[in-house]
């Protein structure tokens, strides 16, 4: 999956995707990473020389780490319909992509600490910026299972449904939504919003500038006057 993830967010990118689903098969979103390969370790293992072992996980986790981050680098909005579990990794996932929703009844837990990991594939990064540090530490250090409802009292996911069926409906609903508006301007807002994540107010309001004016000479921006002129609902080119 690793690997697979961003190979399949750079296909979707160049088949002009405007929104990805992200959602479980089954029963449940994900059980978390497979115990049997966190037994064995990542990477390689040199007997003879413990630094170079310590090199081989780090080069191991770092792909780990770009196939969770895959669904925030690619381009076009992403959103994670979680139903059942969703532990450990799956928190990870989640946490990447840009909106959430759940069934009311599923289950979430940062796991990791249960078995003696620290998360190390964007949890801790991500979900304080998310739900705010004192709820992702509460989440994290005790590994307490929450409820999608409880998730999305704290903001975690965005709307809880009753089953998997309307959780599919409103997810569906909510990317058509998306995907009929301005790609250049849905882009661009999602890459802003991560830029200013990572920066201060003043950086983000000087980057928006720049964004803009380079990227507000486009045909959508006309087609969105043009089509309001001739009061009939706008078309937008592939991105």
């Amino acid at each position: 999956m690793w690997t697979e993830l961003p190979q399949a967010t750079k296909w979707l990118e160049k088949e002009h995707a405007r929104v990805i689903l992200l959602t479980g098969a089954g029963r449940n979103f994900c059980g978390g990473i497979d115990l049997a390969s966190l037994e064995n370790g990542v990477g390689r293992r040199d007997p003879a020389c413990a630094a170079r072992t310590a090199f081989a996980f780090r080069e191991g986790l770092d792909t780990l780490q770009k196939g969770m981050a895959a669904m925030e680098s690619v381009r076009c909005p992403t959103i994670a319909l979680v139903q059942g579990a969703c532990f450990g990794a799956g928190v990870d996932l989640i946490t990447a992509c840009d909106i959430r929703f759940a069934t009311a009844d599923a289950k979430l837990c940062v796991k990791e600490v249960d078995l003696a990991v620290i998360a190390d594939m964007g949890t801790l990064q991500r979900l304080p910026g998310i739900v705010g540090q004192g709820r992702a530490r509460e989440l994290a250090l005790t590994a307490r299972q929450i409820s999608g409802l409880e998730a999305e009292g704290m903001g975690l996911v965005s709307a809880t449904l009753a089953d998997p069926a309307a959780l599919s409906q409103h997810g569906l609903a909510v990317a058509r939504s998306i995907a009929a508006k301005p790609p250049v301007a849905v882009a661009g807002t999602k890459h802003v919003l991560l830029y200013q994540r990572d920066h201060s107010v003043a950086d983000g309001l000087d980057y928006v500038s720049a964004w803009n004016a380079s990227m507000l000479n486009s045909s959508d921006f006309v087609e969105v006057f043009s089509a309001a002129k001739e009061k009939r609902k706008p078309v937008f080119s592939k991105l």
